[in-house]
């Protein structure tokens, strides 16, 4: 019996041991169940982290990146050609062999053209003055020289590759209102470019606005200096980037330009044109720089049905090659300065400009030397491409 209850005993103290043990177990269970849990989530929470910061390390990189690679700089480079007086056609008294409507007739437009070595035709932009008429009309001005041309003869203006003329000079209006009117109808429908007095003529080139003003400048008056400032300002706000200025002045056959010639140049490039183109003295003037521009004075005559021989038959192209970064022009400077002929032949003017070389290109550009160091210098010569002193 004794043995029966202490038999019994043990099973209930057995019994009594095991709850604490399952219920310490199933603690220990539930704490290690919750350190995994938590383990788990520090690990996805670092993982997050570490994502987020690569994403972040990676988008500096790519800002750095931007800082250290600035948008590539688009540069330009324009050539404009300039040529003196082109008078196509003559004055109607002059009636002989060999006048300029006489050559036309015997040899074609393409004649006019044929010695020019393309000059034209390989720049960016050429332009020259139309010291004529193209017109039928009949009536005329009361004045010793008056010049007109068949409207046909446009073309040699075409076939040359000159795409704008200066209409501002004394031999424009020679056969009144409606000679005017018409040539500026013939140039419209050739598509030339034109430009003088009211006129203003705004192109695009590679994508850069030029702008070409023309006008009669025989003084240097406050009135003509009010309008060339306000022609500059317009054409500036209305996009152009490169400004030229056409003036016809001076004193026909002489060398050395007049002391208003000098003041108006200056005071034009002060107003913001970038290039001054002369004409009208019927000969070659010099060259200045002014505040980084250039003025040139005279190019003399180029193409000229006026005069069957002149004594001085000496002319030039002067060219520019403009230089812009991003569309804006910049200080750099390069110019071209090529000597002409007004004739192929030097017997007589036979109104076909050759393209000089060798000695004589030599004599041509000396003389231009000569008479620009009665002006201001010729350090400009420094920047022509072809100096042939170098």
């Amino acid at each position: 019996m004794k043995n029966e209850l202490n038999s019994r005993n043990g099973r209930r103290k057995s019994r009594r041991l095991k709850k604490p043990v399952k219920l310490t177990l199933l603690i220990l269970c539930m704490l290690i169940i919750g350190l995994s849990v938590y383990n788990f989530s520090l690990k996805s929470a670092e993982t997050v982290q570490n994502d987020n910061a690569d994403n972040v390390n990676i988008k500096v990189k790519q800002v750095a990146n931007d800082k250290e690679s600035p948008a590539p700089v688009k540069e330009t480079a324009i050539t404009i050609s300039a040529a003196g007086d082109f008078t196509l056609g003559t004055d109607e008294t002059f009636q002989y062999a060999g006048s300029f409507p006489d050559e036309a007739d015997k040899n074609g437009l393409s004649y006019f053209v044929a010695e020019l070595d393309d000059i034209f035709k390989n720049d960016d932009l050429s332009t020259v003055n139309l010291e004529t008429t193209l017109t039928n009309a009949t009536e005329k001005a009361v004045k010793k020289f008056r010049f007109k041309g068949d409207p046909s003869y446009v073309q040699i203006l075409e076939l040359a590759g000159i795409e704008s003329v200066n209409l501002a000079n004394n031999h424009i209006h020679d056969y009144l209102q409606k000679g005017y009117d018409d040539t500026i109808e013939t140039l419209k429908k050739q598509k030339i470019g034109y430009f003088g007095y009211d006129n203003k003529y705004i192109t695009e080139v590679k994508g850069v606005k030029i702008g070409a003003l023309g006008y009669e400048g025989w003084n240097d008056t406050p009135e003509l200096r009010e309008q060339v400032a306000a022609d500059i300002k317009e054409l500036k706000e209305k996009g152009a980037e490169i400004v030229l200025v056409h003036y016809h002045w001076g004193i026909e056959r002489s060398y050395i330009p007049m002391e208003s010639q000098k003041t108006l140049a200056h005071y034009t490039i002060d107003s913001g044109a970038d290039l001054i183109l002369g004409h009208h003295p019927h000969v070659v003037q010099g060259v200045e720089e002014y505040n980084g521009k250039f003025i040139v004075y005279s190019l003399g005559n180029f193409m000229f049905g006026g005069n069957r021989n002149p004594g001085d038959k000496d002319t030039y192209v002067f060219q520019q090659t403009f230089h812009l970064k991003n569309g804006k022009l910049t200080d750099k400077k390069e110019i071209n300065v090529v000597p002409f002929s007004i004739s192929s032949v030097t017997h007589r003017n036979n109104y076909q400009p050759k393209r000089l070389e060798g000695a004589e290109a030599e004599r041509v550009k000396n003389k231009i030397i000569d008479v620009s160091n009665q002006i201001n210098g010729s350090d400009w010569l420094q920047y022509d491409k072809n100096n042939i002193n170098n």
